[in-house]
């Protein structure tokens, strides 16, 4: 394989982890929107919705459209209790004590996942075939297509939800003032439910896409949960095309690093760029002002 042939593997490898990233930059994205709240149990809801499916398709012996479709429910559900449970006792709260309780929450998921699947990886079969397409020199496994196919729809879905429905405009307007909020009728603690399910549907759509690529294993929520947040805040948190750009250039950026100059340098690469991020445009790049937010 010559050099333009590899660069183009490793774009190709690139846009589809950067897919990843960008979905579970979205569930931040949804949290975020609705709470202002960073919700760093974002990549638990990703083991889950891979562990789940792995569950009905082997316990309940469910093809996998209908294990697949019982993993968002139940990781939704899972989202919408943890709401519940830990944040709404604490609305009041600072910013750092709901991080604090949100990475709580994370390790917490990871313990009973190791206890509940234990800590071997399972497999799940490609929804479409293993068969790689040829590509100019390179090749696309066909689940790469559906990890694409399915972000663009979820994240238009979700602009279309927030933008043209009147209960996406209502979840932005409970977390840019909430007191008027309610003043005018909004629920706002519905919102916030709805908010956290959409965030947990979303995080386990990621699991079950990317879990015949990786595999779905009780720990593969640490890194690739920091990951999307990185994906966020490099695209801009809160705005869902900005989590798009963000998630594909980190993908694209760390398949590059890895290969052409060290695998080893992967973790490396993601967390460096959001460093500069954070120092030169802590917004994003498509990040606009406080009361932007789409």
């Amino acid at each position: 394989m010559s050099l333009d042939q590899q660069i183009l593997q490793y774009l190709i490898t690139g846009v589809t982890v950067g897919s990843i990233y960008a979905l579970i930059g979205m569930g931040f994205n949804i949290i975020y929107n609705s709470t202002e709240i960073i919700n760093f149990a974002q990549g638990e809801f990703v083991m889950l919705g891979g562990l789940f499916t792995v569950t009905g398709m082997r316990v309940l012996h469910l093809p996998l459209p209908f294990a697949a479709l019982m993993a968002v429910m139940a990781v939704a559900l899972i989202a919408i209790l943890f709401d519940v449970v830990a944040i709404r006792p604490l609305k009041d709260a600072s910013s750092i004590t709901l991080i604090i309780i949100t990475i709580g929450a994370s390790i917490f998921l990871r313990g009973i996942a190791s206890i509940l699947w234990g800590k071997e990886p399972y497999p799940i079969p490609a929804f479409s075939g293993e068969d790689p397409i040829p590509f100019f020199g390179a090749v696309i496994q066909p689940q790469s297509l559906w990890v694409m196919g399915i972000t663009f729809l979820i994240v238009l879905g979700l602009r279309q939800f927030f933008n043209r429905t009147i209960i996406g405009k209502a979840m932005l307007a409970s977390a840019f003032q909430p007191k008027a909020a309610r003043l005018v009728g909004i629920d706002t603690r519905s919102m916030t439910l709805i908010s956290f399910g959409l965030s947990g549907f979303v995080g386990a759509a990621a699991g079950i896409v990317i879990a015949p690529i990786s595999m779905a294993q009780y720990d593969i929520g640490i890194m690739i949960g920091l990951k999307g947040f990185c994906a966020a805040i490099i695209g801009g948190l809160g705005n869902f095309w900005g989590v798009v750009l963000g998630g594909v250039a980190l993908g694209v950026l760390e398949s590059l690093g890895a290969g052409l100059i060290s695998s080893g340098y992967k973790d490396a690469i993601a967390f460096g760029i959001l460093l500069i991020m954070l120092f030169f445009r802590p917004q994003g790049i498509l990040g606009k002002g406080k009361g932007d937010r789409v």
